[in-house]
């Protein structure tokens, strides 16, 4: 077989042409090279984007403050539906108030002396004045006590309910009360102290609420908890140096004391109510959704 010449192909062989380069196949997630001077799309900056989208998520919205406003008015009555002790006695304690500053002075000072809790009183009828005195709050509507009883009384009966709260209030209200003037009593039958000591005036819900804080520390956790006693005791010290009164202070130290003693007691009963407490509406969702998941995959 004639092979030709140098410049000649030979005869009888293949020619195969050689493939276009766009023509071969190209692996996948690559590409060809741009050509000299061609443009390259510049790829975002993740980086970048991703601060920008924190950026406008962070972003507060437009009447956010006025919607949270408008969710605390309607979450309002539906609270207040859950502390109707509460409730009631603030109510009672805000006309009390509203009454000695608006009504006569001189009965007003007969009615306070009446609700005193002191020998005389409590010898001649002591239930209804250990009752009475507890309907008054020292300082009438100004009184400091008018802001924290509801806050106290509110978050206690929250989580034991009103009938265990009313009966924490009065046992810091009558116990602390009687700690305090049985003495004044046996000191005046033996003498040491005149008979002008039988007549003094003592009233307010000090008593019940300082037993009530004690009691309410005993539910929280240890940080909270010496934060309210904490605060309470320095609160106790302030009224001290205001009102230099020996039985008074003496009073809210016992008060306090009944209230830390009834912490085994709230604490059971706050226990055994979780122990025994209904699953909630999220719960019983969530086990219908496991169920249905159960059975479109067929695992029942």
């Amino acid at each position: 077989m004639d092979d030709g010449g140098p410049g000649e192909p030979r005869v009888g062989a293949t020619v195969v042409p050689r493939a276009r380069r766009a023509d071969r196949p190209r692996k996948a997630g690559c590409a060809w090279p741009a050509a000299a001077g061609a443009s390259t799309p510049r790829v975002p900056d993740a980086g970048r984007e991703r601060g920008r989208s924190t950026a406008a998520v962070r972003r507060p919205r437009a009447g956010r403050g006025s919607r949270t406003a408008a969710a605390v008015v309607r979450s309002l009555p539906r609270a207040l539906r859950t502390v109707p002790f509460t409730l009631g006695y603030t109510l009672v304690l805000l006309g009390t108030g509203l009454y000695t500053r608006l009504g006569d002075p001189g009965t007003v000072r007969d009615l306070l002396a009446g609700a005193s809790t002191d020998v005389s009183n409590l010898s001649q009828r002591p239930l209804l004045t250990l009752l009475v005195s507890a309907l008054w709050a020292v300082g009438g509507i100004t009184s400091p006590y008018l802001v924290a009883f509801p806050l106290v009384l509110g978050a206690l009966e929250r989580r034991i309910g009103g009938v265990r709260t009313a009966g924490v209030f009065l046992l810091g209200h009558v116990l602390a009360t009687l700690l305090t003037e049985i003495p004044v009593a046996v000191s005046v039958a033996v003498g040491h102290l005149p008979d002008t000591s039988l007549r003094r005036l003592d009233y307010g819900v000090s008593y019940g609420l300082i037993a009530c804080a004690a009691a309410l520390a005993g539910l929280l956790p240890p940080r909270r908890r010496w934060a309210l006693l904490g605060g309470a005791v320095l609160a106790l010290v302030a009224g001290s140096l205001v009102d230099v009164d020996p039985l008074t202070g003496w009073g809210h130290a016992f008060a306090l004391l009944l209230g830390a003693v009834s912490w085994p007691f709230v604490r059971r009963y706050v226990r055994r109510n979780a122990r025994w407490r209904p699953p909630s509406r999220q719960d019983g969702n969530a086990r219908c959704r496991f169920a249905h998941s159960e059975r479109a995959s067929g695992n029942t």
